[in-house]
C-alpha cells in the first residue's frame, strides 16, 4: 500500500513533483499518470482530476519551472533597479541556483518534451513572461553600456544561452574538478559573463548573500 505523500488540498503539487521525479529517473517513455499516482501515493484515477494526459502533466511541470524563474528574475530586476551589473549577475546566479537545487525540475522544464506548446496557454504565457524579464535586464545593461548595442531580443537569447549552457554543464558534472577546486561556481559564472560585457566584472564586487 503506497504511503500518502501529499497534504490535503495539495494534490496537484504532489502529482507535479512525482512527475518530475519519474521523468528525471525514467524519461518520457517511463511516465504515465498511473505511475505518477503510485509515486504520489494516491489512487490511479486521482491525476485525472487535474491532468487530461501525461502531456498535460509535463506542460504543468514546465509551466511551474518557468514560474519559479520568472519570480526570481522579476524580484532581482526590481531589487537592483539602479544597478544593471547586479541585475545581470544575480539573475544569472538565480538561474544557476535553480539548476543546482532542483536539477530534475530544471531539466524537465527545458527538455522540450511538450509536443504542442500552443495547446497550453499557461505555459506559453509563463515562458513569455520569463523571457520578458531576461530582455528587460539585457536592455538595462545595454542602456548602461555594460552590454553592446543591438537587437535586445537577440542579445537576450545569447545571454540566456551562455547561462543555460553553464548551468547544464554544471549539473551534468561536465565541469572539471580542477577548475571547481580553483574557483567557486559563482566565480566561474561571473567569469563567463565577463566574456560578453564591455566593462569588467570582478567576483569580489558581487558578494553572495547567503540568506537570499
Amino acid at each position: 500500500m503506497p504511503t500518502k505523500k501529499y497534504h490535503h488540498g495539495d494534490l496537484k503539487n504532489a502529482l507535479t513533483r512525482a512527475g518530475v521525479e519519474i521523468l528525471s529517473r525514467d524519461g518520457i517513455a517511463g511516465l504515465s499518470l498511473r505511475k505518477v499516482a503510485q509515486e504520489a501515493g494516491v489512487s490511479h484515477t486521482a491525476p485525472y482530476a487535474h491532468f487530461a494526459d501525461k502531456q498535460a502533466l509535463i506542460a504543468a511541470i514546465s509551466t511551474e519551472g518557468f514560474r519559479i524563474l520568472f519570480e526570481h528574475l522579476s524580484k532581482i530586476r526590481e531589487q537592483y533597479q539602479a544597478d544593471p551589473q547586479c541585475q545581470l549577475v544575480e539573475a544569472a546566479w538565480a538561474y544557476v541556483r535553480f539548476a543546482q537545487t532542483d536539477p530534475a525540475h530544471f531539466q524537465v522544464t527545458f527538455s522540450g518534451a511538450v509536443e504542442s506548446e500552443k495547446d497550453y496557454p499557461a505555459l506559453v504565457e509563463m515562458t513569455g513572461k520569463s523571457f520578458g524579464e531576461v530582455t528587460r535586464i539585457v536592455e538595462a545593461c545595454q542602456a548602461s553600456g555594460l552590454l553592446r548595442p543591438g537587437p535586445v531580443d537577440m542579445l537576450a537569447v545569447s545571454v540566456w544561452g551562455i547561462v543555460h549552457g553553464f548551468a547544464s554543464l554544471l549539473i551534468a558534472g561536465q565541469i572539471s574538478h580542477t577548475l571547481l577546486d580553483r574557483m567557486t561556481v559563482r566565480e566561474m559564472l561571473i567569469f563567463s559573463l565577463d566574456q560578453i560585457t564591455l566593462t569588467p566584472l570582478h567576483p569580489g564586487d558581487f558578494p553572495e548573500f547567503l540568506d537570499d
